[in-house]
């Protein structure tokens, strides 16, 4: 059975970190999105005189957002339709909120949740100062708005969005990522994504 495996959650918790330390047991298309949209938004965001690197902007959320997201998911479809197992990296919040847009991701592949297993792993912090250190430890431009405006970003850190695809509850994964990662919890992702 085709896996399609999305790893959600806010900045600086460690979703590509995850993500890249699961693909070690499990081959599969690794689509993060600021990877797949982040030079076109950064460019289009120039063009307007916008900081190039603010995903916060009014003109971003209303122009660029659904753009991005929405390409990800044609390169998820493509690949899933191809026969691939696919990571999707990203907070995905809106996404997860729409129970149709996981039914359309699989319908547009032609295929069904008896054929593909569906999973969420939401990577979280409960360790604010260690989020902010890996933050500014990956030394992105995009994050300047975070650890300028840290107060108001750090209460995001331990969310957990709302899920309302209709995937069963032990198909979702609330896993805090603090501190090392560790043998042990690496065994438990790898068991959680291949429904071991």
């Amino acid at each position: 059975m085709q896996k399609l495996v999305f790893f959600v959650g806010v900045a600086g918790t460690g979703k590509t970190t995850v993500a890249r330390k699961l693909s070690q047991f499990m081959p599969a298309a690794f689509l993060d999105r600021d990877t797949i949209g982040g030079r076109f938004v950064e460019a289009i965001l120039e063009m307007q005189g916008l900081d190039p690197k603010d995903r916060d902007s009014d003109f971003y959320k209303k122009n660029l957002r659904d753009l991005e997201y929405d390409t990800a998911k044609d390169v998820c479809i493509e690949n899933l339709a191809a026969g691939q197992n696919v990571f999707m990296i990203s907070p995905f919040t809106a996404e997860l909120k729409n129970q149709a847009w996981i039914e359309d991701v699989l319908a547009a592949a032609r295929l069904t949740k008896a054929q593909v297993d569906v999973k969420v792993i939401v990577v979280t912090l409960q360790d604010m100062e260690l989020q902010h250190s890996r933050i500014v430890g990956r030394g992105t431009e995009r994050d300047t708005w975070k650890l300028e405006n840290w107060g108001d970003f750090q209460k995001r850190v331990d969310f957990v969005p709302a899920i309302n695809w209709d995937i069963p509850e032990s198909s979702i994964l609330i896993f805090d990522n603090s501190g090392e990662l560790t043998e042990e919890k690496v065994e438990q992702l790898r068991k959680f994504a291949l429904g071991e």
